[in-house]
């Protein structure tokens, strides 16, 4: 019995603590969209893509991943871990490119009762 409480409690606060990443950060990485990733771009953002690693501007982080995708055609994105806390979350993924495949690590944060990007990399798959 005491087993069945602590499944029943663990499933229902999963349920209402569930890490929820917004559709629209996914759906910009599966087509390459900077200007519509950027929508959820804090103020300024901690951004690494490849050899460019600094804190930018919304628009700066914009034209920096709009010149990646340039570069690098997307035809798709895969999440491969999420999880998260209240008021902050993250995404590992997979960014599968004309050049290769990239692994994507993303921060949110709540800002303001707004999920925002805090933290962005892109680095060199394996």
């Amino acid at each position: 019995m005491a087993l069945m409480t602590v499944f029943l409690f663990s499933l229902i606060t999963t349920q209402l603590f569930a890490v929820s990443i917004p559709e629209g950060v996914i759906n910009s990485l599966k087509t390459g969209n900077a200007k519509e990733l950027s929508k959820f771009f804090n103020t300024n953002i901690e951004l690494a893509v490849l050899d460019k690693e600094d804190v930018y501007s919304k628009t700066q982080a914009e034209v920096i991943l709009a010149d990646f995708f340039k570069q690098n055609t997307v035809s798709g994105f895969t999440v491969v871990h999420q999880g998260g806390k209240e008021g902050s979350q993250y995404v590992i993924g997979n960014l599968t490119t004309s050049k290769g495949t990239f692994r994507v690590n993303i921060y949110l944060k709540e800002v303001n009762q707004k999920t925002v990007i805090s933290q962005l990399r892109i680095d060199k798959g394996e």
